[in-house]
């Protein structure tokens, strides 16, 4: 049955990592993918900044107008409108971080509701601004269901500092996390990091008795955008 995910959360929280692993992965294992980069607010991190790989796989990339192209004012394809009866396995939606990149999913709801397959992923990253703690989360998520009329189904945790990521602050992003699912009611899909540091988490988190039930399924991932990271910290994103 084909699938869609649609992937929010606020800037850096790694929305966008994670939608390239999944396309990549799936591509990998002969699935016809598309990938929807609907950031239409973030300049510096988006799946279209790995196009040529995208296409390399064989994944389908539909972006806004500005995307890579100089042009100021960004636009949203009407192509997108194609992936609600195309031939793809999986959709992911790449949607842009806050609560006024979500509004452009308001657009969608109607296609949306009619769908019998899909999830609504809110990641977390508390070592980002305005999403450190579990009220601040709890307000980001509010607002973003709020204008993209989408509920959420799971939460991910994504607490890293990139290449600087300890299994400490997987640990406290699992502590907002699991509060965020208490106060929700939402589950806990998944831990997201690097092969290493999640089998350092694994083995602290079983030592320490941490609820698995708050950690989900463990989401090794690569890093696809470490270098923008770098590259654009002294711009403060």
């Amino acid at each position: 049955m084909k699938r869609y995910y649609v992937i929010i959360g606020n800037f850096g929280s790694g929305k966008t990592e994670l939608a390239l692993n999944m396309a990549f992965e799936a591509a990998a294992k002969g699935e016809k993918v598309t990938l929807v980069d609907i950031d239409v607010i973030n300049p510096y991190f988006r799946s279209t900044e790995r196009k040529a790989e995208l296409e390399a796989a064989g994944i389908r990339l539909i972006s806004p107008n500005f995307t890579s192209s100089g042009v100021e004012v960004p636009s949203i394809p009407p192509e997108i409108f194609s992936v609600f009866s195309d031939n793809s396995d999986l959709v992911i939606f790449d949607v842009g971080g806050d609560p006024v990149g979500a509004i452009a999913m308001g657009q969608y709801y109607g296609y949306f509701k009619e769908l019998e397959n899909f999830e609504v992923w809110y990641v977390i990253n508390i070592r980002r601004p305005l999403s450190s703690g579990t009220a601040e989360n709890l307000e980001m998520l509010g607002k973003i269901q709020g204008v993209s009329r989408l509920r959420v189904t799971g939460i991910l945790n994504n607490t890293n500092l990139a290449h600087e990521t300890s299994v400490a602050d997987v640990i406290d992003g699992y502590a907002v996390a699991k509060e965020l699912s208490g106060e929700t009611g939402l589950p806990v899909v998944g831990t997201i990091g690097t092969r290493e540091i999640l089998e350092s988490f694994s083995r602290e988190a079983e030592a320490i008795g941490l609820d698995r039930a708050y950690i989900g399924r463990l989401i090794p991932i690569e890093r696809y955008m470490h270098r923008d990271w770098e590259r654009y910290t002294d711009k403060g994103l």
